[in-house]
């Protein structure tokens, strides 16, 4: 299966014109962290997919790149 998620992660993130430092920080994370999400060289646990789906008011299924 096809990692979609950092594709998603940076897209919408960069949509929304919020930083990885504003992000990590709203979030609870290191900035290191999203920067590695979004390189695919780690993955977010479940509860950090919500927070992500919380701040940017999407579905999960969307987030992980399941739905358009």
């Amino acid at each position: 299966m096809e990692n979609k998620f950092k594709d998603v992660l940076k897209e919408i993130r960069l949509e929304k014109n919020v930083s990885q430092v504003k992000l990590a920080e709203a979030i609870g994370v290191s900035k290191g962290i999203i920067s590695m999400w979004e390189t695919g060289q780690r993955e977010p646990t479940l509860s950090s997919l919500v927070s992500l789906a919380d701040y940017f008011g999407v579905s999960l299924d969307y987030l992980v790149g399941r739905e358009q």
